[in-house]
């Protein structure tokens, strides 16, 4: 691995790994205040990347992706076991636990934002590491976060729709899960690769996430005064 490759490696994994670990905790402290005590006795609510990394997930699949010039990069960790049988409300707790996760990455991604302002005070060549990691987790951040709200089961956003549905529409739509990850697939990969070979621009659901992350990282800079 050259230098310059070690160097791209360092300022990507570390913010992935910071962002899939707290979004992972976040679930499982969530669903721990709200009744259910999986994830705490199995040791799930830790901000150590060691109880939440997926060896392949979090740290191979980035890295291919990164090394290979990936358009988008990305990764997962092992999730958090949630009986959702157990919490106090069932399906507003459900929508709580659900939410955790994108909101630790919101809040991960404001203090990337604020932290930039102590950059200047590292030497040249710390300063410009460290700028690139908390630029790098800003974006990594925004884009978990924003991903795992898409409203489609298992994602969070999907759980969270199943949890304030009303219970005639709730039931049929949680039994999309199974079928979650062949509809992103289709979504974002598949529907775009069939209208470039057509001649045209049909990747909608990706044109919104990316406008999406665009104004929620501007807004995130504007409020921190970075803008």
């Amino acid at each position: 691995m050259t230098g310059n490759a070690i160097y791209l490696t360092s300022i990507w994994l570390l913010p992935v790994i910071v962002a899939i670990t707290f979004h992972e905790a976040a679930h499982g402290f969530a669903a721990h205040l709200l009744g259910d005590d999986t994830a705490w006795r199995l040791g799930r609510v830790s901000f150590n990347p060691l109880k939440h990394v997926d060896p392949f997930g979090t740290v191979l699949l980035p890295g291919m992706l990164l090394l290979l010039h990936a358009p988008f990069i990305f990764g997962y960790a092992k999730p958090v076991p949630v009986n959702f049988r157990a919490l106090r409300r069932p399906r507003w707790d459900m929508v709580l636990v659900a939410a955790a996760g994108p909101a630790m990455n919101i809040v991960l991604a404001v203090l990337s934002a604020l932290a930039f302002h102590v950059t200047s005070y590292f030497p040249s060549t710390a300063s410009q590491w460290l700028a690139e990691n908390l630029e790098n987790g800003l974006v990594i951040n925004v884009v978990l976060a924003l991903f795992n709200l898409f409203p489609i089961p298992p994602l969070d956003g999907g759980r969270i729709l199943v949890g304030i549905l009303p219970r005639s529409l709730a039931a049929p739509f949680s039994r999309l899960e199974p079928y979650g990850l062949v509809i992103l697939i289709g979504l974002f990969i598949v529907l775009p690769l069939l209208g470039t070979q057509f001649g045209l621009d049909i990747n909608v659901a990706s044109h919104a996430f990316e406008a999406s992350a665009a104004a929620t990282i501007n807004e995130i800079l504007r409020v921190t005064g970075n803008a």
